[in-house]
């Protein structure tokens, strides 16, 4: 899909967006209107109008891809949600929880009973259910597993055996199989005979017969080689392949670095059991990326951002509480000084500047040591001369920024002295800067904790409190 394709279908989902809540705007006029008047035929006319809204509304998410609806969802606060929720039909309420975010689909789930449940659920796939069971009730889950045939209930329990972050949660159980000592012919043949291909099919697997992976053979090479050749002459031998209980992150990396569409997963003796696709991994990129920027900004977890006022409050208190205690050992920085301050009125102006400029600049060398940690990129080998860089960016920085706000600093309040130590402690905080946002991740990973988690707010209360000491210590020795 190109660029302006993209944008079409995004400002197209807008457009939607924009007409649902139109009507649903329009409906609440209505209702408001009708129950104002008096008459024996308020009701009718009420339900009439009600009727021709729902219906037209309900043809509009009729016409929308899962994942569309499953947007609009989420951009709806709750009772719109609701409302919005009981007119989709039955049959897509499945495709639909498995395309919102958790958070949405916490209040989906429990706007439906167990008979509504059970039914979204058995359209699922193994792996779809695996997905989804942890959020289900427990007696809910208990029908949904009886219900299921012996194979589907054991693929189920083999998914819920991982844990979220491992390849095993997130492999998915439909594939095709086929033997090394069959022609092409009978390959495509047999594939003729499926009702349709699973998705993301781009390749076959090649299995012996105690199901032990040899090779795959991409669709490309079936479509291109002569049908009277061999499968063992055409497949790859050397797929890339991957064990249940490695790490899905690391999984999603090789398919961006390999470009893969699907891959076999594999037990420790070689049998096939079932393969990664690609909408997992951009799936599980996408809500790392997310999770990073929501950690390093201090929220425990995703937010609904229609969630209740109490939920909001539960998911920031516990980060802002650790940011009014950095906050007031800031403030006692400042106080510590307050005797130079009154001497020289120009500080109190100027020493905000110095902590500013160190915390954006620490901010900088965190997001890319994260990313650099996400990415596998530093380790043991590299961490010293990454740090030696890093601080090297940051006398530099501080030289050359610090020489043109020390220019300013003369300009204003005719003292080339106040300038040079502004030069000079704008230096020394973003050296710390640079030494903060490089320690401060790998010490949280080195303590087993996400290093994005609180980053932003750590490199701020360094920065922000080194920055006032050094900046007034330096001028109540050098100024006054």
């Amino acid at each position: 899909m190109t660029e302006r394709e993209v944008k079409k279908t995004q400002e197209s989902l807008q457009d939607r967006l924009a007409q649902v809540i139109e009507l649903l705007q329009r409906q609440r006029i209505v209702e408001d209107l009708t129950h104002r008047q008096e008459g024996q035929n308020q009701n009718r006319v009420e339900n009439l109008v009600h009727r021709q809204n729902l219906v037209e509304l309900q043809r509009k998410l009729d016409d929308l891809h899962s994942a569309d609806v499953a947007y609009i969802l989420e951009a709806l606060p709750l009772d719109d949600r609701l409302t919005v929720w009981q007119l989709v039909k039955a049959e897509r309420d499945g495709d639909i929880l498995l395309e919102v975010s958790d958070s949405v689909r916490e209040t989906l789930i429990a706007d439906m009973d167990d008979h509504e449940l059970l039914a979204a659920a058995k359209e699922m796939d193994a792996d779809e259910l695996a997905d989804l069971a942890p959020e289900l009730p427990r007696d809910v889950v208990h029908e949904l597993m009886e219900a299921l045939d012996t194979q589907q209930r054991e693929r189920v329990r083999s998914a819920l055996s991982y844990d979220e972050e491992q390849v095993g949660a997130l492999m998915d159980f439909e594939m095709v199989t086929i033997r090394e000592d069959v022609s092409l012919e009978v390959v495509l043949r047999y594939l003729r005979r499926l009702k349709e291909l699973p998705g993301h099919t781009d390749k076959l697997f090649v299995v012996d017969y105690d199901g032990v992976l040899k090779g795959v053979l991409p669709i490309k090479r079936l479509l291109v080689n002569d049908p009277d050749k061999q499968v063992s002459e055409v497949m790859a031998n050397d797929p890339v392949s991957f064990h249940p209980d490695g790490d899905a992150y690391e999984a999603a990396q090789a398919f961006e670095r390999y470009d893969l569409i699907s891959s076999p997963v594999v037990d420790k003796n070689g049998k096939l059991i079932g393969r990664l696709t690609i909408d997992e991994m951009v799936d599980l990129i996408r809500e790392e990326s997310e999770t990073e920027v929501l950690n390093m900004a201090g929220l425990r977890e995703e937010e609904d951002i229609f969630a209740s006022v109490w939920r909001s409050l539960r998911n920031r208190w516990s980060w802002l509480a650790v940011n009014l205690i950095t906050a007031f050992v800031a403030s006692r920085v400042i106080g510590l000084f307050e005797g130079s301050i009154e001497k020289l009125v120009a500080l109190a102006a100027l020493m905000p500047i110095v902590a500013g400029i160190g915390g954006n600049s620490g901010n900088q060398t965190i997001t890319m040591i994260v990313r650099a940690m996400a990415l596998d990129q530093v380790n043991t080998g590299n961490t010293k001369r990454l740090l030696r860089k890093e601080l090297a960016v940051g006398l530099i920085n501080g030289v050359v920024w610090g020489g043109v706000i020390g220019v300013v600093a003369y300009l204003l309040y005719g003292s080339w002295s106040l300038g040079v130590v502004m030069t000079a402690a704008m230096t020394l905080n973003l050296l710390l800067a640079a030494l903060m946002g490089v320690t401060i991740p790998m010490t949280l990973a080195k303590l087993g904790r996400d290093p994005a988690m609180g980053a932003s707010v750590m490199i701020t209360a360094m920065t922000d409190s080194g920055g006032f000491f050094i900046f007034l210590g330096l001028a109540t020795i050098f100024l006054l």
